[in-house]
């Protein structure tokens, strides 16, 4: 009988405990500590282990091969004891791709440092608009080994899964955007681009699928030139043949024959990094077959998800946006770019990344700056390096009454016609259970503002 480890019992390991179980397989669940998942997973069938770090003697003599959660980096000690046994190691995702039968939907995949969420609902917004029973899955949304019922999904694939995946090939696949992140788990810059680059392991001459790029990002259009099958690039600049761009004010397609799309000041959020991710949702769909009409009609009733640059309220003629996806320097630079004059709010987990460049890059937007979470301090220096000019606040407090603080501090620095932008360039863990929980404290403390 094959026999399985699942590691981790998260979302996305728990839903691979069960779809093994389903198909008969032995399933050993592993998890640092005792839980009602790993109590559910019991009952279903599962063995628990419960350990934290290097496996328990003899845990992997038995096993066949290992299904890890996001969490477990190369570098993990039951990783590296797995890997050295000989055993294949894997995500959730490669695991739906494996079991997938012969009704299974088609994927389309969507993957960069920035912008996948926001491409990949774009995208399902278009197959909906097209008729296609569709869904965005993957890194967002249900897991991938519970999608059925589904002609064609918009599947959002983050830089850990592709790094554990050696099958997984959508015959559609688009990299947005390349910038330093999650630096702690790949180790080099260098690795965490060849885990992206998977999203184009079908764009050869004998897979026949279709790499996706984005042209205006100078990694990604180097990555996309070595592409041996077909490459489609996209730009915020008017197109040549076979690419995707802007011209006259409208998004363009001249690679695969649709033409004019969609009016580039419908697309929204507003911004000229999400007109960027809605010509990579359109190369997807028109690689897949959708008309330009759906295409159009996709984008323009497009709602946007929440905490990516929302307009949370505007008291005393300042505008209060909530930005707290942007987790790391890349995203932040587009939303802080996006207004003419800031008070920034920022800080949390840095994750190992620098934010010398993004500071220097915005020094003359910014009016002020409050920092929070546990790396404010490495924020301070680089505005202290970079933007001296600019008052900073450090905010010490790490409970609940931490995000009133901010946001009135920045409204003691803005003036009318300023935006106090909540884009941290950093993740929210140390203090908050998600960057929605930290988006939405923000939205609750500038409504606190606005009553008082």
């Amino acid at each position: 009988m094959r026999h399985v480890l699942v590691a981790g019992t998260g979302v996305a390991g728990s839903a691979a405990a069960r779809v093994l179980l389903d198909t008969g397989a032995q399933v050993t669940v592993v998890d640092r500590v005792a839980s009602a998942r790993t109590a559910a997973l019991a009952e279903a069938g599962a063995h628990i282990v419960i350990a934290d770090g290097a496996p328990p003697p003899n845990l992997l003599a038995a096993v066949s091969e290992v299904v890890v959660s996001p969490g477990f980096a190369p570098h993990h000690p039951l990783v590296v004891a797995a890997l050295t046994a000989g055993l294949e190691v894997y995500s959730e995702p490669e695991l739906a791709w494996r079991l997938r039968g012969p009704a299974a939907p088609v994927w389309l995949g969507v993957t960069g440092t920035n912008g996948k969420t926001t491409t990949t609902t774009m995208l399902a917004a278009i197959l909906s608009a097209a008729g296609k029973r569709t869904a965005a899955l993957g890194n967002v949304g249900e897991p991938l080994v519970f999608a059925g019922g589904y002609e064609v999904l918009a599947v959002e694939l983050s830089s850990f899964q592709l790094y554990w995946s050696r099958d997984l090939a959508v015959p559609a696949g688009a990299l947005l955007n390349l910038a330093d992140d999650h630096l702690e788990w790949h180790g080099t810059f260098d690795a965490y681009a060849r885990a992206k680059e998977a999203i184009w392991r079908a764009a050869t001459p004998e897979g026949g699928g279709v790499a996706v790029g984005n042209l205006d990002d100078a990694r990604v259009a180097a990555l996309l030139a070595e592409v041996p099958g077909r490459a489609v690039g996209f730009t915020v600049h008017p197109p040549a043949p076979g690419q995707l761009g802007v011209q006259d004010g409208w998004l363009v397609d001249r690679a695969f024959g649709a033409g004019r799309l969609i009016e580039a000041r419908l697309v929204r959020p507003p911004g000229t990094h999400n007109v960027s991710n809605a010509l990579a949702a359109a190369a997807l769909a028109l690689s897949y077959g959708v008309p330009a009409e759906a295409v159009g009609d996709g984008l323009a009733g497009y709602r946007p998800e929440p905490h990516r640059n929302a307009l949370v309220g505007t008291v005393g003629g300042v505008g209060y946006v909530d930005d707290s996806k942007a987790t790391n320097p890349h995203a932040a630079l587009a939303s802080l770019t996006a207004y003419p004059r800031i008070v920034w709010v920022a800080g949390g987990q840095l994750k190992g990344v620098d934010v010398d460049e993004l500071v220097q890059t915005v020094a003359d937007r910014l009016a002020g700056a409050v920092l929070l979470g546990v790396d404010r301090a490495e924020v301070a220096q680089a505005l202290a390096r970079h933007a001296p000019q600019v008052p900073v606040i450090s905010i010490d407090g790490t409970d609940d009454g931490a995000m009133g603080e901010v946001v009135r501090a920045a409204a003691g620095l803005a003036r009318p016609g300023d935006t106090v932008l909540l884009a941290p360039a950093a993740a929210s863990k140390d203090m908050f259970a998600s960057y929605a929980h930290r988006g939405a404290a923000f939205a609750a403390a500038v409504h606190e503002l606005e009553c008082s």
